[in-house]
């Protein structure tokens, strides 16, 4: 609730404040704009051009903003940013958006300029001011210009080849960082717990028992996948990534792999449990087969009758070492 809150509301703004605020706001995004260019410098040359002239863009906007505020309103700029105005757009930290992919960084970019327009749009809606009316609307044509800007500076340096080029690149670090740890997770999680959760069960032919194995050999190797995943490479000369995104991804997916087929021994009976655990078993199977097609191009019938073929006989093991 408004009184809740120590931000003052835009409708409380006096029109220097407004473009105060816009001038602030114009000069956080020319930073923002920057710094996503040094963070894509090295692997993204062409989009950090391109970051780079938008940045160029947003400093002319403030330095326009500058020029009216010092006719309307003198020299002196009070200090008023986006976090003392409530329901004023926020960005989100630069630290956040360099984990993320350069398709994310850009669908970013575009929602900023976005989110200004929108802005400054209502904000001209709401004023009774002919003269704030026609500085907000001002503003927001030139938020929609940008916009155009953006683009032909997105069509300048990023042709049909340099755009291909660099969502290869995004896509194979994607797939180093993220898919080849998890579904290596995967694999381990699904395939080797198999032996232990079967044997497991048809030794006692208790469910609960069976779901408590289950569970401690899919989170011990989830543990295990994942430290040995993250101290196994640093990434700096490989390129596979941050060791914690991957230790992340390999740990997490070994132990989603093995719960998969455990969980269903929380059903009291046994054989509707272990049926049901063996349709898991074989979607688990065929779906990495499914992964490991798409994502590293291995060909299908190959990778099914490697993946169903190795958990068939670890199945078979765990039920034949359970049933004697």
């Amino acid at each position: 609730m408004p009184f809740f809150t120590h931000r003052k509301r835009f409708r409380d703004l006096s029109e220097q404040e407004v473009l105060s605020l816009a001038i602030s706001s114009e000069e956080d995004d020319a930073r923002i704009y920057r710094g996503y260019a040094e963070t894509l410098r090295a692997d993204y040359p062409a989009s950090a051009r391109m970051f780079e002239g938008m940045a160029v863009e947003e400093d002319q906007h403030r330095a326009r903003l500058i020029d009216l505020h010092r006719h309307r309103f003198g020299d002196t700029i009070p200090l008023i940013r986006r976090e003392h105005v409530a329901g004023y757009y926020a960005r989100r930290p630069v630290w956040l958006m360099e984990n993320l992919g350069l398709d994310r960084i850009r669908e970013e970019a575009e929602m900023m300029e976005r989110d200004a327009e929108r802005f400054y749009l209502a904000a001209a809606a709401r004023s009774t001011d002919a003269d704030t009316r026609e500085l907000l609307g001002d503003l927001a044509v030139a938020e929609a210009g940008h916009q155009v800007t953006a683009l032909h500076l997105a069509d300048e340096n990023l042709d049909d080849d340099t755009r291909e080029g660099e969502d290869a690149t995004a896509h194979r670090q994607f797939v180093l960082t993220w898919v080849q740890p998890g579904l290596a997770g995967l694999m381990d999680g699904s395939v080797s717990t198999l032996a232990p959760i079967f044997a497991t069960a048809f030794a006692t032919q208790d469910t609960w028992t069976t779901f408590l194995v289950g569970v401690a050999a899919s989170v011990g190797a989830g543990i295990s996948m994942g430290f040995t995943e993250a101290a196994s490479d640093d990434g700096e000369i490989s390129g596979r990534g941050s060791p914690l995104k991957r230790g992340l991804a390999s740990g997490v997916m070994t132990t989603i792999g093995g719960l998969g087929h455990a969980l269903p021994y929380l059903i009291t009976d046994f054989w509707t449990a272990t049926i049901i655990a063996f349709a898991i078993v074989f979607v688990e199977l065929w779906a990495i087969a499914w992964i490991q097609n798409k994502y590293m191009q291995t060909p299908f019938f190959r990778a099914a009758f490697q993946v169903v073929l190795g958990g068939a006989l670890v199945l078979g093991a765990g039920i034949l070492i359970g049933s004697g």
